[in-house]
């Protein structure tokens, strides 16, 4: 199952069950037929910013943050400032560099701010590759990174 699937998965079992501990989340999924660790569901909970409420039972339980907007553009744009190396494009991929240990939040911020532009997204610690939906597009997010610095 990727990542954005389970994210959304993870949103709706939030709001099926009392969810109140990760193991919860793992033993819902595995009957679902879907292996996870607990570390990945810890991931997730960073990651969806979720947040322990109270329950109705008297303890805690999972919840989804408030609604917030949040201005991704102004974070990216603070991130390329700060850890940006190089990019390089290739037909329609693209190849952003960033200082080590700062590739996978980069990534995170692309997925997030939703440019209709890319594909998706590939990151490990110092590089993110940018899977453009061609090569015009991979040279316009080209462009609009490095007017970003």
């Amino acid at each position: 199952m990727k990542k954005k699937e389970r994210h959304q998965l993870l949103k709706v079992l939030i709001q099926e069950h009392v969810i109140e501990k990760q193991e919860d989340f793992v033993s819902i999924l595995r009957e679902r037929g879907t292996e996870v660790t607990q570390a990945t569901i810890s991931r997730d909970i960073k990651e969806l910013q979720l947040i322990k409420v109270p329950s109705l039972s008297g303890g805690y339980r999972y919840s989804l943050p408030p609604d917030v907007h949040y201005d991704t553009s102004k974070k990216l744009e603070r991130l390329l400032k700060t850890c940006f190396v190089s990019v390089d494009v290739q037909d329609y991929l693209l190849l952003v560099r960033t200082i080590p240990g700062n590739a996978f939040a980069l990534g995170s911020l692309i997925d997030l701010s939703e440019f209709q532009e890319i594909f998706g997204t590939i990151s490990g610690d110092d590089s993110v590759l940018i899977i453009c939906r061609s090569n015009e597009l991979a040279k316009k997010i080209k462009n609009h990174f490095i007017r970003m610095l």
